[in-house]
């Protein structure tokens, strides 16, 4: 699934940038590739016989208004705690920095490039990640060997950038437990994909703008501990990642209780239903 959503877009970006760079020319087949994409993922094609297995895969369930706000609510504090941690591993090792020059494409081309690839990750990996393969995982071995799982694979797969290494892991172990628990809860992908979509765009903004990684928390980085001791600011970051991440655990055992009230059923309790 990861394979197939992300490679044919990765090829299109990456001769658009090559041959005629001043029109964002990949995007519209990009679209409409990763619009087919989600129709065949979500039950629509042949064959039929497959139909209703890839629709429960993928768990693209639509959800009340009060759920959205909750899981929309919980997430975003993940996602600040998640920050938060990353402000302290920069200060235990050091994080490898990503080095992209953009300076020499149109300022276009960049933006709708960045759009596009922001969507095609947040709707293909939480499809594949947290909807076809945590989905089972978690009927079989329960939500915490699902969560985990996933992380680690999806952290795996992120190897294919040549920044990534191992020392990013707990990262992106941490991000695919923010959005892996959205799913649970939810029995959802959709709230994981808006902010999957949306995190990788502010992150590309980021890079972009300031030229730092969505790991490094500032371009000038404070040096390691095991060289110049501990100091306010690392305590400081270390407190306000304790705090906002047992806000963020408030956050989703309340997301929990409006999930229960509305109804929602998890695939645990499906697989045990059935």
């Amino acid at each position: 699934m990861a394979t197939a959503g992300t490679v044919p877009w990765a090829w299109l970006a990456g001769m658009n940038l090559k041959h005629f760079p001043n029109v964002p020319w990949a995007v519209p087949p990009a679209a409409l590739y990763l619009w087919l994409f989600w129709r065949y993922a979500r039950g629509d094609g042949w064959p039929r016989s497959t139909a209703e297995a890839r629709r429960r895969s993928l768990r693209a369930n639509s959800l009340p208004g009060e759920l959205w706000a909750a899981a929309i609510f919980a997430g975003v504090l993940g996602l600040i705690a998640v920050v938060l941690l990353l402000r302290v591993m920069n200060r235990l090792v050091a994080l490898p920095q990503q080095q992209d020059d953009i300076s020499k494409y149109p300022l276009m081309t960049v933006v709708f490039l960045v759009a596009m690839g922001s969507v095609v990750a947040g709707v293909v990996e939480e499809g594949s990640f947290r909807g076809y393969m945590q989905g089972p995982i978690e009927r079989r071995h329960g939500p915490v060997i699902a969560i985990l799982v996933t992380g680690l694979l999806f952290g795996f797969v992120h190897f294919t950038h040549p920044e990534v290494t191992v020392l990013l892991m707990p990262y992106y172990v941490a991000v695919a437990a923010v959005y892996g628990a959205l799913a649970y809860f939810t029995n959802s992908i959709l709230p994981s994909m808006v902010l999957h979509a949306g995190g990788n765009a502010l992150a590309a903004i980021d890079l972009f703008a300031r030229g730092r990684s969505e790991w490094q928390t500032s371009t000038n980085p404070d040096p390691l501990i095991w060289e110049g001791g501990t100091d306010a600011s690392f305590w400081i970051s270390v407190v306000a990642f304790l705090f906002v991440g047992s806000a963020a655990g408030w956050a989703y055992a309340g997301l929990a209780a409006v999930a229960k009230a509305a109804g929602v059923v998890h695939q645990t309790e499906a697989r045990q239903e059935i």
